[in-house]
Order: C-alpha cells, then sequence, then structure tokens
C-alpha cells in the first residue's frame, strides 16, 4: 500500500531505505524533485524516517547544496509527508548587484554563449528555470531593437540581449544538431540517460548547474582581468557571483523593475525592494 509516510511503530524495525522510498508517492506536481531528494538521501543510506530525524543538513554537506536549495527540498518533503521543520526561503543577498558581467560575451565558446543569451533574456524576462528549459526558439524573434518573447501568457518586449542573442544563435549554426534543435537552451552533449540527445532538452537539475558553472566561470574572469585601481569592487562582485544561483538571479531582476513572468518570486522581490529602499535611508 502506497501513500503518505507516517513514524514507524515504538519498537518496530524500519524497512530497508530503498524500499521506504518506493511506497511513498511524490507530491502532486513535484515528481522530479522529490526524486532528487529520495536519490540524494540514498547516497547517504537514509530512509524517510532517517531524514525527518537529521534534516537536510547530511545532504547539503553531501550535495554542496545552497539555502535556496534546501529552501525548496524541504517544502518538498513536508509536501510528501515528511516533518522536517520549514526553512523560509533565503532574500537575495545582497539586494542589488550587478548582473550585466553574467551578459556579457568573452568567447565563442558554445558553452558560455549559451549562458550568456540566458541571463540576457532572463533580465528582461525572468522566467523560472521550468519555463527557460521549454522555451522554444520560435517563441522568440529578434526585432532591429530587442527580442520578443511570445508564450500563451503573453508578449514580452527583452532589450538588451540581441547581441547575446545573435552571438548564440550564429556559433549553434556551425553544429547541426544544434541547428535543428527547436529549444532556446538545448542540450551540447550527451547525459547519461537513455534519452539523452545532442539539442535535446535540458533538465531543471543541468540548467541549475549550467547557470553555477557560468556564475563561477564569470567570477574567474573578473578576478584574472580586473585592474588594481578596480580590486575591491572586482573582489566583491566576484564573491557574490560565485554563490549565485539563477533563483536569486530572477528574483534580482525582478527587484530591478523587470517585469513579471509568473507569480514564482515576486513577493520575494518586493521585499527585496523595500529591504534596499530601508538600507539607503
Amino acid at each position: 500500500m502506497r501513500g503518505g509516510w507516517q513514524q514507524p511503530l515504538p519498537e518496530m524495525p524500519s524497512p530497508p531505505a530503498a524500499r521506504a522510498w518506493r511506497r511513498l508517492d511524490a507530491p502532486e506536481g513535484y515528481a522530479p524533485q522529490w526524486r532528487r531528494l529520495a536519490e540524494a538521501a540514498l547516497e547517504l543510506g537514509l530512509g524517510p524516517e532517517s531524514l525527518a530525524e537529521t534534516g537536510l543538513d547530511p545532504l547539503a554537506a553531501a550535495r554542496g547544496w545552497k539555502p535556496a536549495t534546501v529552501a525548496l527540498y524541504t517544502k518538498v518533503a513536508r509536501y510528501g509527508g515528511i516533518a522536517l521543520p520549514s526553512v523560509r526561503t533565503p532574500e537575495p543577498d545582497p539586494p542589488e548587484l550587478d548582473l550585466r558581467e553574467l551578459t556579457r560575451v568573452r568567447t565563442d565558446d558554445p558553452e558560455h554563449l549559451r549562458a550568456v543569451a540566458w541571463c540576457a533574456i532572463a533580465l528582461g524576462w525572468p522566467a523560472p528555470v521550468a519555463q527557460f528549459r521549454s522555451l522554444r526558439r520560435d517563441q522568440v524573434h529578434a526585432t532591429a531593437r530587442r527580442l520578443l518573447i511570445s508564450t500563451d501568457d503573453g508578449v514580452w518586449a527583452v532589450p538588451g540581449a540581441l547581441t547575446a542573442w545573435h552571438a548564440w544563435e550564429a556559433v549553434r549554426a556551425r553544429f547541426p544538431a544544434l541547428a535543428d534543435s527547436p529549444w532556446v537552451l538545448p542540450a551540447l552533449r550527451r547525459g547519461p540517460g537513455l534519452d539523452s540527445r545532442i539539442g535535446g532538452r535540458l533538465s531543471n537539475q543541468a540548467l541549475q548547474v549550467t547557470f553555477t558553472k557560468h556564475a563561477v566561470r564569470t567570477a574567474q574572469h573578473l578576478r584574472a582581468t580586473g585592474t588594481p585601481s578596480r580590486r575591491e569592487q572586482v573582489e566583491e562582485l566576484a564573491l557574490a557571483y560565485r554563490d549565485l544561483s539563477y533563483d536569486s538571479y530572477r528574483r534580482l531582476a525582478l527587484a530591478a523593475g523587470a517585469p513579471p513572468v509568473s507569480s514564482r518570486g515576486v513577493v520575494r522581490a518586493a521585499r527585496a525592494v523595500h529591504r534596499s529602499s530601508r538600507l539607503v535611508r
């Protein structure tokens, strides 16, 4: 019988961790996150009941999860019936950050240009990862001054992203599998899955990793090229980029005035604006 998790009866042995996870149903709408949570727990030999006792600290340490990721998986575990204390999603810190360096074209490497195009579009269309994962090229139209993104929810004008978009489109045209792909952010190499292929649709997790790598590499570039007169400012920015997640990136874009694409993150972005205004006073 499957269903929600319950504490084992006193003095009753717990089932093996893998079997205990298989007995549970993923919370509606969170099947991928629930699967990754179970996989991370099983790597440490933890079943649901053990996870309720230890919390997510062992998983966060083993996987290198950031506070925003811990908050997300805590919610998923709670939705699935695992009794964990609630964790508040952290606000962007700092509340304001110069994000332009993440949108600058530095090389013609496809991985770099894909990430730069993503970041440039997200400054004007700060959609969650899942929406970028499913964004098709036929939904993006370049005009002389800006990109237009059309979805079932409306049309958004995105200024400042043309250079990155054209650079990414030019480099992917050199590779047939990428040129034929319908996705704005396609896979550049095969992954471990049987259905994975070059040009295929990336998973949410793969996109999160893509953003993190781009932010870290941008921080390294800033440190390597910064002038002595700007060393302090460059170091401060590089440190912020090193710990930046895409979720924080899009909330910072929302706080800077980008139009909302979905309701997710809008309230936290508004709080960040208010908090920033209080700091200025």
